[in-house]
């Protein structure tokens, strides 16, 4: 099984695919209508769920990315996700545009964390409670890989797009959205800025 590290990008990718798949203060999600710890922790417990039943499914690389990618849209807040992601062209860009983008990304996502599924058979993600922050509510829990010392992953949680989903991930610390933030902006100024030329690349990338 390949080392993990915290600055080993599989180590990170694992728990991207293990939420998940996020970003500035001014694009995180509206304010809380009533979430409570109970709900957002039951939202990652949820997630973690399935994923861990993905993990030991014995499923080919392909099931497994379209199992995540179901995950993914069912539980993360994809549009916040990408939104953020994208920065300030996501101001400028039409509303096809967005659309096409978003659905691309979540594929990219699925793809590029989910092909990392079969070299994480036997992890697991425990959830161990939450606190309120600002608006939100931040899920602790850890994540213990065979062979590897236990570490810590935060899930962020809100409502503010109607029902309770996730909108970013830290593993020890690192953001995941701010991760692919830089993927994306990378992206976008290889194609000159155009969305329709980061849209294609999302969809042969991951």
């Amino acid at each position: 099984m390949t080392i993990l590290t915290r600055n080993n990008p599989n180590r990170r990718g694992f728990l991207a695919a293990g939420a998940a798949a996020l970003a500035a203060s001014a694009l995180l999600p509206g304010a809380a209508r009533a979430l409570t710890g109970s709900q957002a922790e039951q939202l990652v417990t949820s997630a973690v769920d399935r994923i861990n039943t993905v993990i030991s499914s014995g499923k080919s690389e392909s099931a497994m990315i379209a199992d995540f990618q179901q995950i993914l849209n069912q539980y993360a807040d994809v549009n916040i996700i990408a939104r953020s992601c994208l920065g300030a062209s996501a101001r400028t860009a039409s509303a096809a545009e967005m659309a096409a983008y978003t659905k691309a990304f979540s594929g990219y996502l699925a793809r590029k964390y989910g092909k990392r599924f079969r070299e994480f058979i036997g992890g697991e993600i425990t959830v161990k409670g939450s606190r309120q922050v600002k608006t939100w509510y931040e899920v602790s829990s850890t994540a213990d890989l065979s062979g590897q010392s236990p570490f810590e992953v935060r899930f962020l949680v809100s409502d503010g797009s109607g029902k309770p989903l996730f909108f970013d991930l830290f593993i020890e610390g690192i953001s995941l959205r701010l991760t692919e933030r830089d993927e994306i902006g990378a992206m976008l100024d290889q194609n000159r800025g155009s969305m329709a030329g980061l849209t294609a690349a999302l969809q042969k990338a991951g």
